[in-house]
């Protein structure tokens, strides 16, 4: 009688433990959190985007505590670490990465679906394999036999270099404690869940959970994790933004799969700086880089032809040489077209309304098409110089000096105002050959002394088309 009292009891406890379970519900692209389902996210307007949420069991995120941690202590007597960092073998990749790969940290890499983001790290991998360390590529989406036949292909054969298809993190951190890799590559974390959790592979509670964890085991043992992420449609890694908050670096890889180069966009560094790019070209052997970027971008221009012109950017520390193209045309439509690929639409709209008002062309009656060549993508204003020689080459249908480079950042007042590392862009642009440039009237002084290109300072859009259509 008794024991069936106490069975009783632990029954009725355990009911009493699962009433107090409760669940929730999360959107997958906001984290907004609610206690009932809806159809409509009420933060970020997503439809579908919510679904069940479990809090975490017993062995979840608390299992790992191991005592207390260490008190705090003045920034004056905290040790330096000394920042080492491992080659890739890939001089493209450790110029985005600062330097190369260091010890402990966590890299988010992502991009569209098949843009190249597996074939780059598995070379990377074999790369790094054949300095004598040892790499772990686990692999959720794949069999090992497939990534062995792609290996095969692409050359990236090594001893060093062990396979796991694996979707389980308690199996990971397993093969990673026996192994004790120097890298560890997970492709991709929305692949991977966790058995303290019940909520889905790919949910937030799974991601923020694998990358945690993840980021814990790096940090204890010195490995580095690279982690391949999805990216939803609006190009940003699904997750949402939990995922580029918890690594140390998150890289983009760019590029149009129609197109054989990619781009390499380095946004969130820790431990080096932020927006630097690196170059790949797609063969039948994997990624191979591109010694020369501005060479590549330019090689197929046209010349003597309207609308085109060449602009000295910066992205990051490495200046880059691109064409930008415009096409301008009456429509009689009431509302004409804005169409804008490599920068941004809304600084486009801007420098029409400029040339509109400081120069009387009535782009409001014609379609403005801008196109940067070679799938690269412009972010400094720096381009707004040549957006405008451009546009006003295609709608006065004069082609403009084809060895003629600009570069400067366009007020709304149509002043021309100083850029940065204006002697780099010069010197890019006279080692291709180019004899003349235009540029900021504030980045002339000191310019013209030693340089063989031909230095043309300016202030106002006026000024502009005075040089450009003398």
């Amino acid at each position: 009688m008794v024991a069936t009292d106490e069975a009783i009891g632990l029954i009725l406890q355990r009911v009493k433990t699962m009433a107090k379970i409760r669940t929730h519900f999360e959107c997958q692209q906001c984290g907004y959190q609610t206690p009932r389902w809806m159809g409509r996210c009420p933060e970020c307007g997503g439809w579908g985007t919510l679904t069940e949420e479990r809090p975490t069991t017993e062995g979840g995120r608390g299992a790992g505590v191991r005592g207390p941690s260490p008190p705090p202590m003045p920034i004056t007597e905290v040790q330096r670490p000394a920042l080492t960092r491992v080659p890739t073998g890939f001089p493209e990749v450790d110029h985005t990465l600062g330097g190369g790969v260091v010890p402990g940290s966590v890299v988010l890499i992502g991009g569209d679906p098949g843009i190249g983001k597996s074939t780059l790290l598995l070379q990377i991998a074999a790369r790094i394999a054949g300095q004598g360390r040892k790499v772990l590529y686990v692999s959720g989406e794949e069999s090992a036999e497939q990534i062995r036949v792609r290996a095969e292909r692409i050359g990236a054969m090594s001893p060093l270099l062990y396979l796991s298809a694996e979707t389980r993190l308690e199996a990971i951190i397993d093969h990673g404690e026996r192994i004790t890799p120097d890298l560890l590559i997970v492709d991709s974390v929305q692949t991977m869940y966790a058995g303290s959790l019940e909520s889905p592979p790919g949910s937030i509670s799974q991601v923020r959970e694998v990358a945690t964890r993840l980021l814990t085991l790096s940090k204890e043992r010195g490995t580095s994790t690279c982690l391949i992420g999805h990216v939803i449609k609006d190009g940003s890694f699904a997750g949402p933004k939990a995922l580029e908050h918890i690594v140390d670096t998150v890289i983009y890889f760019e590029g149009d799969r129609q197109h054989a180069y990619r781009i390499l966009r380095v946004t969130k560094n820790r431990f080096g700086s932020t927006h630097e790019i690196g170059i790949f070209e797609m063969t039948e052997t994997g990624l191979q880089e591109v010694g020369n970027p501005s060479q590549m971008f330019l090689a197929d221009r046209r010349q003597g032809v309207t609308g085109s012109v060449v602009v000295a950017t910066m992205e990051g520390t490495r200046p880059l040489l691109v064409e930008i193209q415009a096409l301008v045309a009456p429509t009689h439509a009431s509302l004409p077209r804005r169409v804008v690929t490599g920068v941004d639409l809304h600084r486009v709209a801007i420098l029409l309304a400029v040339l509109e008002k400081r120069l009387g062309m009535p782009l409001s009656t014609c379609d403005v098409f801008v196109n940067v060549a070679g799938g690269v993508r412009i972010t400094e204003p720096a381009a707004d110089l040549g957006v405008v020689a451009a546009v006003t080459s295609s709608f006065r249908n004069i082609p403009l000096d084809s060895r003629m480079v600009c570069f400067g950042e366009v007020g709304l007042t149509g002043e021309i105002r100083a850029v940065r590392h204006a002697a780099k862009r010069l010197h890019e642009a006279g080692q291709l050959g180019f004899s003349r440039c235009l540029l900021p009237e504030a980045n002339e002084a000191g310019q013209r002394e030693g340089r063989e290109i031909e230095v043309v300072g300016l202030d106002t859009v006026d000024a502009t088309m005075a040089v450009l259509f003398p």
